[in-house]
């Protein structure tokens, strides 16, 4: 599912709601997530999930292509853990 899909899903299911309130409501719940987690805090959805960010080393890499040692930078990545009731409906029919 793609953003405008959950948009269109979250108005078909609330009439009562303009398209482009829903939009914004949207847009407001992930610039929030993305807010939280550029200030290094956790955000956790029960039953869906926690984000959080991770921090990587620096290190020494390899360029694949002329195998030649370059420095990686530290950086922080995005990271996904999933809710104990996602992971028992992902699993539920095995």
């Amino acid at each position: 599912m793609i953003r405008s899909e959950l948009i269109q899903k979250i108005s078909d299911e609330n009439p009562h709601l303009l398209h482009r309130d829903v939009e914004k409501i949207v847009g407001t719940v992930f610039e929030e997530i993305i807010s939280a987690m550029a200030r290094g805090d956790r955000v956790e959805l029960r039953g869906f999930g926690a984000f959080s960010v991770k921090r990587r080393d620096a290190r020494q890499g390899r360029n694949p292509r002329t195998g030649e040692m370059v420095e990686v930078e530290e950086k922080h990545v995005p990271f996904f853990k999933t809710g104990k009731l996602l992971r028992d409906r992902l699993n539920e029919d095995r």
